[in-house]
């Protein structure tokens, strides 16, 4: 199965694309830019969603939805945020189809032509800022904590499966407060919910931080981000959450009567989302030249057994024994796939599941049943082990998956802690960002828009984020030779 995979180390973008296609995750469609992801792919998406949307209702979200398109008038409300996106935008003009009278086919009927044009949603602040306007009124009705999950447009000239992709699945979530500060509040608590996922769950070491005012999102005040590194050097922008102000209330005129005396405010908003480009960060961070490494939270199923049998009745005695062992799992909350196929080889099977990244693997056959032991290999570390199917056979395989999670995290952090440099002068600076192993590096910077765009020019590189626990302190500028009072976070990235 992972034979010919390229190796990370030639080609690493043929190396991920093979990965996702080869795995079963995506393909490309027949629409250009736009993607199919595969049954194995979702499943690892819905876990993903699955988590998350528990994490939004813990924290007292909702979710609802919002029509996918939106009328082109919305988009002019809010001026920044029209300039951001209308690049990008897909753009509705007609609503019918009628046969060609030449034969060729269905084309678009001239009598067809809408009044207004509508956008396909590439972000949905401006729909649902004028639904906020009929819901909010008062103080009481605030705050307003809502999430959805959705699909989304922008048009990509050069894509890549997951990471960029005209299509793409999503989650955003768009809050009302009564105050600037609690809007702030939750704007930092989301990217913290965010950070916490990623650890916690992708294996994947994040730094949290803001972003510059050139790398805001369109109609923000400011934008938090959580910035990984990738096995190539590359940062990937993992999640953002934006506190928008009151901007979006101004431009919808969206007002609460307020607690004190019922004079109507502007409320203060904010909006947050992840992406399906988790997905190809959870690839890129982790996997291996011989296929995917999934952390065990998020794997589609943690365990799979594979029995080794010659005929039917050894295929009854060890069905017996590792349908017990799936049970018992099951029973510690350890999700199990039993591979009894006799279409394929226990061989092409471990290929196979090696690919895919499933965790670990037990394999039994007759010695392990006249034994009581089972084969026992572990994705990450590519080692195997025998042990015994004793009482605490289903929690050692739980802890196992637990060693794995964290060994995988660890391995992450270790490499984004050797890829992390600090640059003093701008000939340093060049020499790490162009090096082949790339990588994060802190650098003073002078603050300005002009020098990060010079910066950007002539080596690719941007200022992932301003670090929310960076010390104060005193510098120079890397490329200017001003006045710095800490320094930023430069990367090439995705």
């Amino acid at each position: 199965m992972s034979k010919g995979l390229p190796k990370r180390s030639e080609d690493y973008s043929l190396w991920y694309n093979e990965l996702v296609k080869r795995a079963d995750l995506a393909e490309n469609s027949a629409v250009r830019g736009c993607m199919v992801i595969k049954p194995y792919g979702y499943a690892i998406w819905e876990k993903m969603q699955a988590v998350l949307d528990e994490m939004f209702k813990d924290t007292g979200h909702s979710n609802a939805y919002f029509p996918l398109f939106i009328p082109k008038s919305y988009l002019s409300k809010e001026a920044d945020h029209v300039e951001g996106f209308a690049k990008e935008c897909a753009v509705v003009t007609h609503y019918r189809l009628k046969n060609d009278e030449n034969g060729n086919g269905v084309v678009v009927d001239p009598e067809a032509k809408l009044e207004e044009e509508l956008i396909v949603r590439p972000t949905s602040e401006t729909v649902i800022w004028n639904s906020y306007k009929n819901w909010i009124q008062s103080y009481r009705d605030l705050p307003l904590l809502i999430n959805q999950w959705a699909n989304v447009v922008r048009w990509e000239m050069r894509t890549r499966l997951f990471l960029r992709t005209a299509e793409f699945l999503w989650q955003e979530g768009h809050t009302a407060h009564a105050t600037r500060q609690e809007a702030i509040d939750e704007t930092v608590q989301m990217i913290n919910v965010y950070a916490t996922f990623a650890e916690e769950y992708l294996a994947l070491p994040v730094l949290k931080g803001v972003k510059t005012e050139s790398e805001r999102f369109a109609g923000a005040e400011d934008t938090y981000c959580i910035e990984a590194l990738m096995q190539d050097g590359k940062a990937l922008q993992a999640g953002t959450s934006h506190f928008l102000g009151q901007n979006f209330a101004k431009a919808f005129d969206v007002k609460f009567a307020n607690k004190e005396g019922g004079a109507m405010e502007y409320v203060w908003g904010t909006s947050w989302g992840v992406s399906t480009r988790l997905m190809g960060a959870l690839i890129m961070a982790h996997s291996d030249d011989n296929g995917l490494v999934l952390p065990p939270k998020l794997a589609p199923f943690q365990v799979v057994i594979v029995p080794i049998f010659k005929g039917e009745e050894q295929l009854a005695e060890i069905s017996e024994v590792a349908l017990k062992i799936k049970a018992d799992l099951k029973k510690v909350g350890v999700s199990v796939k039993f591979d009894n196929r006799d279409t394929y080889k226990p061989g092409w099977k471990f290929a196979e599941y090696e690919l895919k990244g499933t965790p670990v693997r037990i394999a039994i056959g007759p010695k392990d049943l006249a034994n009581g032991t089972v084969e026992v290999a572990r994705r990450d570390l590519l080692e195997k082990s025998v042990m015994q199917l004793n009482d605490d056979f289903a929690q050692n395989i739980s802890a196992l998956l637990d060693n794995i999670q964290e060994t995988i995290y660890k391995k992450a952090l270790a490499y984004r802690e050797e890829h992390s440099f600090t640059a003093d002068t701008y000939e340093e600076f060049k020499t790490i960002i162009n090096s082949e192993e790339g990588g994060f590096v802190y650098a003073h910077w002078d603050g300005t828009a002009e020098t990060e765009e010079k910066i950007k020019n002539e080596t690719k590189a941007t200022i992932r984020c301003i670090p929310i626990d960076q010390p104060e302190e005193e510098g120079k500028c890397v490329y200017s030779g001003a006045p710095s009072k800490g320094r930023v976070v430069f990367a090439k990235a995705y």
